[in-house]
């Protein structure tokens, strides 16, 4: 994709130290000279946009679950219009990349800034104050005490300055980049369906295996459940509390410390082994009131969630104090093998079991009497250990092979941002490549192709709409 690309031919001085060399025939404006505010407001008619650090200026669905984070006021007159065109910044993510061009007329959350954009080709702009290195100085002109508390100031944003190459030399950049977006893109679809069907194949594995065993000749009975068939004739099917005591977390919303005890909650369950290491924490006190009733989870127990991301559960492997936060309960057996249970949980018959009980629900959560009724299979503990032993050794390949893939994703997607940023700030001359192409109108803003294992919602879509 970049054979043959070379630096251009003369540079001259930016007089910015951050941004270095730029070639010598290309502008360096101060942004304020590029943009106007705006600030119209009172039409509420309009469709309501958004900006999110991966996707830039979208309009917002009002109906789908995952965009709906916040809540929407009813008066929206006082919300700012962003005509097509305008930039749009998230004030307080900007250091995040929150910003980019609006698709269309719209109205914006009253927190963001909305600037008439004066630049040739406002792809090239997006693309420009998207970039890595820009980014890192919008975080620069940013105020705060910490970080998740910046915001971005006027004074300091005016003064960013900016590159302007000629309008054709911003129209090859534009078309070149859609060109290496769109190649870069498809390799990441290519690799996620590859990682869709490793675990389609692991799905079936455990699936095979916490039903009907490791033995193909054992004798089978009905499950007496129509959509499932047979299991093991000496396999118990019973209710889950018959073999496991369930006991829900405190609902008690604690204060949270930056050093302090770990709570295990929703985000920490996602994973198949409890994962601690993004939790967030408390005083000592609160993990005191937080365990009281033999809550304290141990080495063995499983933590099991029940709102927002229902289903998911993770066995505990450590021997730390910590405390269950919200929307989870403990899970605990003295006679069951704990990965025997979660393997079943994970398995295609416990999402069957879960989408059944959640029919119809507006928002998905079960209570603690409804896991106390999940349906489960229970051979002897021999048994148990044995799938566990095999299924540890087969989900193993396919887990590596899921996170190969991944690193794979990770890799493509650092090589389009520094692609972009060496394009954009004048360290490769894309003209001569870009002659070869078709012309392209995308806003060069990669997709969104996060499905998403190891980002949670609020990092991959910062929205702020109140």
């Amino acid at each position: 994709m970049i054979d043959g690309l070379k630096p251009y031919p003369e540079y001259k001085d930016s007089g910015s130290r951050w941004l270095g060399a730029v070639p010598a025939g290309w502008e360096v404006r101060n942004l304020r000279t590029l943009i106007t505010k705006r600030a119209e407001r009172d039409r509420s008619d309009l469709p309501l946009l958004s900006v999110a650090r991966e996707k830039g200026v979208f309009v917002r669905s009002l109906t789908d679950e995952d965009e709906n984070h916040n809540v929407i006021p009813e008066d929206l007159t006082n919300y700012k219009v962003a005509r097509a065109g305008n930039l749009v910044i998230n004030k307080m993510k900007a250091w995040q990349g929150s910003m980019g061009i609006a698709p269309c007329d719209g109205i914006v959350s009253p927190a963001y800034f909305v600037f008439d954009f004066r630049i040739g080709n406002h792809a090239f702009g997006q693309a420009l104050l998207r970039s890595k290195p820009y980014v890192a100085h919008f975080g620069q002109a940013s105020d705060g005490v910490r970080v998740g508390q910046w915001d971005l100031s006027i004074a300091g944003m005016r003064q960013i300055p900016v590159l302007v190459p000629s309008a054709d030399e911003q129209d090859a950049i534009v078309r070149f980049l859609d060109h290496a977006n769109g190649r870069i893109e498809r390799a990441i679809r290519a690799k996620r369906k590859l990682i869709a069907l490793l675990n389609e194949q692991k799905q079936a594995i455990i699936h095979r295996a916490v039903i009907r065993g490791l033995d193909p000749t054992v004798p089978l009975k009905p499950s007496g459940i129509p959509w499932l068939g047979d299991i093991p004739s000496h396999w118990e099917v019973t209710a889950l509390r018959r073999y496991w005591r369930v006991t829900d977390c405190k609902h008690l919303t604690v204060p949270f410390v930056d050093e302090g005890i770990p709570l295990a909650s929703v985000v920490e369950v996602r994973s198949f082994i409890l994962n601690l290491s993004r939790c967030k924490k408390t005083k000592t006190h609160w993990y005191r009131v937080l365990i009281d009733g033999d809550r304290k989870p141990k080495r063995g127990d499983l933590i099991y969630c029940r709102n927002a991301s229902v289903g998911a559960c993770a066995l505990v492997e450590i021997d730390i104090d910590f405390a269950m936060g919200q929307d989870v309960c403990l899970l605990r057996s003295e006679s069951q093998n704990p990965r025997f249970l979660n393997y079943l949980l994970h398995s295609p018959f416990m999402e069957h079991q879960l989408e059944l009980i959640l029919v119809g629900s507006t928002f998905k959560r079960i209570n603690v009497a409804e896991i106390k009724a999940l349906t489960v299979f229970v051979p002897p503990r021999d048994e148990q250990d044995a799938v566990c032993e095999f299924l540890d050794s087969e989900v193993k390949i396919f887990d590596s092979g899921i996170a190969r893939t991944e690193r794979a994703i990770s890799f493509l997607r650092e090589y389009r941002t520094r692609l972009i940023a060496d394009v954009v700030t004048g360290k490769l001359d894309v003209r001569e490549e870009a002659s070869l192409l078709p012309a392209q109108t995308s806003l060069v803003v990669p997709e969104n192709d996060d499905i998403v294992e190891g980002v949670e919602p609020e990092e991959a879509e910062e929205t702020v709409t109140a």
